[in-house]
């Protein structure tokens, strides 16, 4: 099931190498064409009108896929095969067995969508494409390169039966071929998807760690992960990406593990001075997750650093605008949200409405005022989380 969805994801892009070979099929035409009229065994004008036509066909993936964007139909591979077999048969029902070889080409397209049954499709297509084409060479001759054979039922046993018989060996090199890349493919998946739950275990250490170092619950990088995942599916991403970002959210604080505890703790408010060292926590968690390999943990390190910038300029780093990460701005309404809410030893938590309003009042100066939008439309969702994971005790 992994391995489909990975396909089915990279769908649109296969259709668009599919389009690409179908352009590079021109130059194969024109060289045939070419070749034919060196050669003379052919009437020009009539080489000249069909390879003019395989020409047009060959661009037709073109027009439909990269100029009018149908890329996404699940009809494309269908009608991309059709045209490729088609090409084909004008080829060889014109050049006879001079473009015997081209029969390789609906096969290769067909095995780019690793699919069996379209293997099976472009197969029978072809198939019949090259019995079309024989019986129209024999029968329209004067008009194309000559068959070898003189009598119909030779030329289709000599000339036919083996490119049928090719056409099958190459469905059955195509099935190996898929079946294996299939295995190769599924240990692939299964070893990326041990390597993300590595990472993801990874980080539920550390964010924990950091949180009780804090002296704060393990519930409010919960929290924040939830208001993330909120906020993530309102933008547009995929499940994927969501749950990615997700877990990456619960990193965000990962540089306070180099600030003291004095001043992390500390009752009162903090001097200058303390509050210098408080804000480099960001510079800290960007430099413990700058090598550490995987996405999670590079979307970890940008929202680990980014997550104290400001809209206006203002943030920890003076960063502004466009210039902080997309995800670094939705991390900020999270934790800030999250920090208004929760009740801690050196303060008391303001209810959801009075929070609310304030982030609300922040738009343009703290905060990216899409993400507000965003904030706005999913409140009662925000509400639903705070609710059902409140703060277990408080230091």
């Amino acid at each position: 099931m992994e391995s489909k969805r990975l396909l089915d994801d990279n769908y649109i892009k296969i259709n668009h190498i599919s389009s690409k070979c179908m352009r590079i099929f021109i130059v194969l035409v024109l060289a045939l064409w070419g070749f034919s009229c060196i050669s003379r065994e052919c009437n020009f004008y009539v080489v000249t009108v069909a390879m003019a036509v395989c020409c047009i066909i060959s661009f037709m993936p073109t027009i439909i896929i990269d100029f009018l964007k149908h890329d996404s139909s699940n009809s494309i591979k269908y009608i991309l095969i059709a045209l490729a077999v088609l090409n084909c048969t004008i080829m060889n029902a014109i050049l006879s067995h001079m473009a015997l070889a081209v029969w390789i080409f609906p096969m290769l397209v067909a095995s780019l969508y690793y699919n069996k049954t379209l293997v099976l499709y472009s197969s029978l297509l072809s198939i019949i494409g090259v019995l079309g084409a024989n019986i129209f060479n024999f029968v329209f001759n004067i008009y194309t390169v000559p068959s070898i054979y003189d009598e119909i039922y030779v030329n289709l046993i000599f000339s036919a039966f083996p490119c049928v018989l090719t056409i099958f060996l190459l469905s059955f090199v195509s099935y190996f071929i898929i079946s294996r890349n299939s295995i190769m493919l599924n240990n692939t998946i299964e070893h990326a998807g041990e390597v993300k739950t590595n990472q993801k275990e990874l980080v539920y250490a550390f964010a924990e760690l950091s949180e009780s170092k804090s002296k704060s619950t393990g519930e409010h990088i919960k929290r924040v992960a939830e208001y993330m995942r909120v906020l993530g599916l309102a933008s547009g991403f995929d499940e994927e990406y969501v749950d990615m970002l997700s877990t990456a959210a619960m990193m965000h604080d990962i540089g306070k593990l180099m600030i003291s505890e004095d001043i992390l703790n500390k009752p009162g408010k903090l001097t200058d001075e303390e509050f210098a060292i408080m804000k480099s926590h960001v510079l800290y968690g960007d430099a413990l997750l700058e090598n550490c390999p995987g996405q999670i943990l590079q979307m970890a390190r940008t929202i680990a650093k980014e997550h104290h910038e400001k809209w206006d300029g203002t943030g920890y780093l003076g960063m502004k605008g466009e210039e902080i990460a997309y995800i670094s701005r939705l991390i900020a309404v999270c934790d800030v949200f999250d920090a208004l809410t929760s009740t801690r030893y050196y303060k008391k938590g303001w209810t959801l409405e009075e929070a609310y309003n304030e982030i609300i009042s922040l738009s343009g100066k703290h905060f990216d005022p899409k993400v507000i939008k965003l904030f706005i439309q999913n409140f009662d969702k925000f509400k639903e989380i705070a609710n059902k994971q409140p703060d277990k005790k408080i230091y």
